[in-house]
């Protein structure tokens, strides 16, 4: 096929896009058959759907751009890619927050997208898909928008149209397999980037920062936990003391010294 009869391929299952496995891996599958001859243009293509297509297309495309990311950088892992690409994960790095403001326009129209879009950004911060400070200041700048679901309609603006019933029903079964989905792949944890053996922990070289692809997942979840977690307090002395006293109900001379 010619550049131009890949782009209008591309443009078709597109707009067919839904929120099912099956339709995702499809469009993933044609984006990087393509990528070597028409990767640019097929990206020109998404983004375009992007601004333009409902609200609802919107996250459809942004869930796919979840999967194409991850299946780039599998393929980029297995040596296919040539000059050190990422295939279509340095497309969505560079214009991550034209994407996150097509997906989550201003005002209450993008108000249905802001939850599912904030979670799938924390997934690719968590996981180091994209670079956490250029994750950080598109949630930083979603977090500033003044608008809020309790926050009265702009009279100055064109009101906000309801969807359909048929398109509310069907929206709510697909945030429920993204969500799935989604809660799944939380979980998908390999040891190792560079290796396909599994070794103890204690085993595992240690890492820095950067060595970038070569960083290990198993500290970057340490790093994450590390980040996440509050200094002791006083609610964590009290919540000592009632578990001592449930496995210890008989013991009751002297409370647990939780001095250090």
């Amino acid at each position: 096929m010619d550049p131009f009869e890949v782009r209008m391929q591309f443009l078709g299952l597109l707009k067919r896009l839904n929120a099912s496995q099956q339709s995702i891996q499809k469009v993933v599958g044609y984006a990087l058959k393509y990528f070597s001859r028409c990767g640019e243009d097929l990206w020109d293509c998404i983004v375009e759907e992007c601004q333009k297509g409902s609200i609802n297309n919107r996250i459809n495309i942004l869930y796919f751009l979840d999967s194409l990311c991850e299946t780039s950088l599998l393929a980029k892992a297995h040596g296919g890619a040539d000059g050190g690409s990422s295939y279509y994960v340095d497309y969505v790095s560079r214009d991550l927050g034209k994407i996150v403001e097509y997906v989550v326009p201003d005002g209450r129209h993008g108000l249905p997208n802001l939850m599912s879009t904030k979670q799938i950004l924390e997934s690719w911060r968590s996981k180091r898909v994209i670079d956490p400070q250029k994750v950080d200041d598109v949630i930083a700048a979603l977090d500033s928008r003044k608008d809020s679901p309790d926050a009265p309609q702009d009279a100055s603006g064109p009101p906000m149209a309801a969807l359909p019933r048929n398109e509310v029903f069907k929206r709510i079964e697909e945030d429920r397999e993204r969500h799935k989905r989604l809660r799944e792949r939380r979980w998908v944890q390999p040891v190792s980037h560079n290796s396909n053996s599994t070794q103890l922990a204690s085993f595992l070289p240690i890492t820095d920062d950067g060595d970038g692809d070569g960083e290990l997942t198993l500290d970057i979840e340490f790093e994450n936990d590390w980040e996440t977690t509050s200094d002791w307090n006083e609610d964590d002395d009290d919540a000592a003391l009632d578990e001592n006293e449930l496995c210890f109900p008989s013991d009751r001379s002297q409370p647990m010294d939780l001095s250090f």
